[in-house]
């Protein structure tokens, strides 16, 4: 039987193992091939140099290794990396390296595209092509890591699409990220967002790891957050509250609630109102996201003004909050402005 057709990346250490075994090989083969695929993030097994030729030789010929393309990059007067990585079958992604003081962040994606049509949001509007899988979704981080020739210490899985719609493949992706013989990030360093999808949520709260969790909100009024995000009306906000509640009860872990500040659609008295009462004496964390400006939208940020006063009335009320700086907005990398398209 021709294996050809098998992604490497796809396999399990375990799989690897029993490649191994069969092919009369040390175990230890099993650990270098592993560490060549995870930790030293080669794209070719003509770079794994400490195996036999006729391993790699046989490992070329049963499985693929393949790896994205990149088709561009651009740099922010930041220090924000927006790198657009085009698959084997065409299909393109956008992810984003970001610098800080004390960390650098990776901002993934996965899928490409998005099927929830967010009015605020540049993805959306493009319509949705595929999932990506679990290896294309580390693969971004491990182009992030070479493009800056720094350490990632954190990664959102911020970007193009809705991790839940491709929940076995984000957490699997998760797994990889964390694991110690791979790029061994932190769990409390990897954080997926999600617009409110219940089962995901509820499955999130019932893995091991200690990976962050933030939601997309944007408004606690039904109306118009069905107006912003008509891809999640069927999970409406007393029941994405109470699939909150379950989350902080079983994990103890506090959620972010991400809140666009969009200039008089979310951010009159009402709204205020409306989000502090959903905030109230729960476990949560607010940012708040000046708009980043989106060619079709036809919204424009809240005055700055009107920001402290959201910002100052949660406090007031004993809900975390920030205000998040966006990165990158001059080459369309902060929040909204991936489209997936050459830079």
């Amino acid at each position: 039987m021709n294996n050809k057709q098998i992604e490497i990346m796809s396999l399990s250490y375990e799989d690897i193992l029993g490649y191994m075994s069969m092919w009369g090989e040390p175990d230890y083969r099993a650990k270098q091939l592993w560490d060549w695929l995870h930790s030293r993030q080669a794209f070719s097994f003509a770079e794994m140099t400490n195996l036999s030729k006729s391993l790699r030789d046989k490992l070329d010929t049963t499985f693929t290794l393949s790896s994205p393309i990149l088709a561009s990059e651009e740099l922010s007067s930041d220090g924000t990396q927006k790198m657009l990585l085009s698959y084997p079958d065409g299909v393109s992604v956008e992810c984003v390296g970001m610098p800080y003081k004390d960390r650098y962040t990776a901002c993934l994606s996965t899928q490409a595209g998005c099927s929830l049509g967010c009015a605020f949001c540049a993805t959306g509007n493009g319509g949705f092509t595929r999932n990506l899988t679990a290896d294309e979704i580390v693969k971004q981080a491990k182009y992030v890591e070479r493009a800056s020739g720094v350490r990632l210490s954190s990664v959102v899985l911020m970007g193009q699409g809705e991790p839940f719609l491709n929940l076995e493949n984000t957490l699997a992706a998760m797994k990889v990220l964390n694991d110690p013989s791979a790029l061994n990030i932190g769990a409390r360093h990897i954080t997926v967002s999600t617009s409110g999808i219940l089962p995901g949520i509820a499955r999130l709260a019932r893995i091991k790891e200690q990976f962050g969790l933030a939601i997309s909100l944007h408004s606690a009024v039904q109306e118009t957050r069905n107006m912003l995000m008509p891809g999640v009306k069927k999970y409406a906000l007393p029941h994405l509250y109470e699939a909150l509640q379950a989350y902080t009860e079983a994990t103890k872990r506090r959620p972010t609630y991400e809140y666009l500040m969009i200039n008089g659609v979310n951010d009159t008295n009402a709204e205020l109102d409306a989000l502090i009462d959903f905030c109230a004496n729960t476990l949560c964390h607010v940012n708040l996201i000046p708009l980043n400006p989106v060619s079709h939208s036809g919204f424009a940020p809240s005055k700055g003004d009107t920001i402290r006063r959201f910002q100052k009335a949660l406090k007031a009320s004993g809900v975390e909050t920030t205000v998040r700086r966006s990165r990158g907005k001059d080459i369309d990398a902060a929040c909204g402005q991936l489209h997936q398209r050459s830079c």
